[in-house]
């Protein structure tokens, strides 16, 4: 049988794909991220089904009992908060399972970026003022970064940044990033995206420090900076009505427009 990654979106039960409630529906074992998930999100889930919750594991444990339903024939489905592709360890347990011989495979979610990004109703990219997107987190008592992914690095190419795991610095990361995009520079931070509880902060990087403090923010919130979260900028090319006159070809692109 096979262990199935599942993006479990930002975290509501009608932002999960297609595919990933027909994969929780007929999964024998669900590991889900308790801390994270709106518990709505686990009734598409068969009541046969055993259900593990796995903030109080390990990496280990949780590996364990993915190998453990395996063994018992279950195909399994892993839940991660968001999309697989980031910071959900999936490398580290893909690595673990392919030394014990177990399959697996890969099904996206809507990352909480995107889905702070709809709330607030902001496209990330405008012409102009932002063409990149920086995801990237905050390191205290946690894995180290990498050298050259300081965040003065990434801030001074003018990027819009996505900041995960930072909430408990804010104060300390507006500081950082003052001097690169003025302390007049949006800032939006959100809260448990598309869930119950959902929480929306709008200030900028002199404020947010003290909002994000008063509100008692500790958990499952992404914060997003940039001058593109103005809604202000330029025209895009693509639909520039002297280019069509002119009848120049579309310029390659990687994704829809």
């Amino acid at each position: 049988m096979t262990v199935h990654f599942v993006g479990a979106g930002p975290g509501a039960a009608d932002l999960l794909t297609v595919r990933a409630t027909r994969m929780l529906a007929v999964a024998g074992t669900v590991l889900y991220p308790g801390t994270y998930l709106d518990p709505e999100v686990l009734r598409h889930v068969s009541a046969e089904a055993e259900l593990v919750d796995t903030q109080q594991l390990d990496l280990d444990e949780i590996v364990g009992h993915l190998q453990q339903a395996h063994e018992r024939g279950h195909d399994v489905v892993r839940l991660c908060s968001g999309d697989p592709s980031v910071y959900s360890a999936l490398s580290e347990q893909t690595r673990r399972l392919d030394d014990l011989g177990v399959p697996w495979d890969v099904t996206p979610g809507i990352p909480a970026y995107a889905a702070a990004a709809a709330l607030v109703g902001r496209e990330l990219t405008v012409p102009h003022v932002a063409q990149s997107v920086v995801l990237t987190r905050a390191q205290a008592r946690s894995t180290a970064m990498p050298k050259g992914e300081e965040l003065t690095s990434f801030a001074a190419t003018g990027a819009t940044l996505v900041l995960h795991l930072a909430i408990t610095r804010t104060a300390e990361l507006m500081a950082a990033l003052a001097p690169a995009y003025g302390e007049d520079c949006p800032v939006v931070v959100v809260a448990r995206a598309s869930q119950p509880e959902q929480l929306v902060l709008r200030g900028t990087v002199a404020t947010m420090g003290d909002q994000v403090e008063r509100a008692g923010l500790r958990l499952a919130a992404v914060i997003l900076v940039g001058p593109a979260l103005e809604g202000r900028g330029g025209e895009s090319y693509l639909y520039d009505p002297a280019r069509e006159r002119r009848g120049s070809p579309d310029p390659p692109s990687a994704g829809t427009q």
